[in-house]
């Protein structure tokens, strides 16, 4: 993301944990400390300093700590858009009923707060059903369950906070001070049944200023990791039920910035929308059929990285099985270092390193030097 905005002739300034990626970028102008046992101040001092023109927050902790920076409101919503709305854009049950207020094919989502709870939940949705924890990412947190005993012990798993001990084996193992506020103060999460739809996972992601959609990209997943996990490989795809879906949800929370939906395709090709990520996702940076960065800047599109179907991403297809060679592979060449913190020992050969790190700002190789300014 960060060469993305840096080929359109952004400056890019970043705010985030020690150990992140974008550390050891090429493209990261500027770094702002993020402390986690103090999330909203570090973000603040960050929006301070740095006066940004544009806001991207790139994971869901990111989305829900801008959406409590009330103080920051004018600049962040003409960003994001209306703060207020995350608070149901980040919730699932809630989010979802507007979604299908709108006419949007979404299945019911109910949102359950106790055991008690639990059986009438059930009885609407029905079984097989999808349970899933608010806050939760990358798969984790969502149990496929066919039973109402299956159900009752994913419910007091996915609601119930991990013991203090667990949150402090966490902070050691992942090096997460997170994980310290969580021992500190345990919360319970909230937990809904989604109605099971099956079929194959779909995403869209699109770029919107005041609800309007600048730009959009849909795909279909081909391979991911785990029952749940991110995507390895994805597949470009055209669908007008996928578009109608991103306009309207666009328009409904009059968003703005870079943003992400996730759908299942049923056996009929009808995309079913399951989640909205209020935020920037993996396939975001991607010169493809639309430049979703160069359409928020509002400056001329970069040529398209690839004119094949499949894409996989990275670090996911590091430790994938071996990928036929009509996939595009979405190695960040230009950008070595992320590329070493990322492989580990999966490096290419020295000499093969030596020339990525010659690489030129990736305004050659897009075919696009753009003017300097925005931030």
């Amino acid at each position: 993301m960060a060469g993305a905005f840096s080929a359109l002739g952004a400056t890019v300034e970043a705010v985030f944990p020690r150990e992140a990626p974008i550390a050891v970028s090429r493209y990261l102008d500027r770094a702002y400390r993020y402390r986690p046992l103090a999330s909203e101040e570090s973000l603040a001092d960050a929006l301070r300093t740095a006066e940004p023109d544009f806001v991207i927050p790139c994971d869901d902790r990111a989305a829900a700590l801008l959406a409590g920076l009330t103080a920051f409101a004018p600049r962040l919503e003409r960003c994001l858009g209306p703060l207020a709305a995350y608070r149901v854009l980040m919730a699932r049950a809630p989010s979802m009923a507007v979604a299908r207020e709108e006419g949007v094919v979404a299945p019911l989502t109910r949102a359950v707060d106790s055991l008690a709870a639990l059986p009438e939940a059930l009885h609407e949705v029905g079984l097989p059903c999808v349970m899933k924890a608010d806050f939760s990412w990358g798969g984790a947190g969502v149990k496929f369950v066919c039973s109402a005993d299956e159900a009752r012990r994913a419910f007091v798993k996915l609601q119930g906070p991990p013991s203090r001990l667990r949150s402090l084996v966490r902070v050691v193992k992942r090096r997460d001070l997170h994980f310290l506020d969580a021992a500190r103060n345990p919360v319970k999460a909230t937990v809904n049944l989604q109605a099971f739809v099956p079929g194959k996972p779909a995403t869209s992601v699109f770029a919107a200023e005041d609800g309007k959609v600048l730009a959009a990209q849909h795909m279909d997943v081909v391979t991911w990791q785990g029952d749940a996990g991110p995507a390895t490989v994805m597949a470009r795809v055209s669908d007008p039920v996928m578009d109608d879906a991103v306009a309207k949800i666009a328009a409904r929370f009059r968003l703005s910035g870079l943003h992400g939906l996730d759908f299942v395709r049923d056996a009929a090709g009808l995309p079913h929308l399951i989640e909205i990520n209020p935020r920037a996702t993996q396939i975001c940076h991607l010169p493809l059929d639309a430049d979703l960065p160069a359409a928020l800047l509002g400056v001329p599109g970069r040529l398209p990285v690839t004119d094949r179907k499949q894409i996989a991403l990275f670090p996911q297809l590091l430790t994938a099985d071996a990928l036929p060679p009509h996939i595009f592979r979405d190695i960040p060449w230009d950008d070595p270092r992320v590329l070493r913190f990322q492989s580990g020992e999966a490096l290419p050969e020295a000499a093969e390193l030596e020339a990525i790190a010659e690489f030129d700002r990736p305004v050659r190789r897009f075919g696009y030097r753009p003017p300097a300014g925005n931030r």
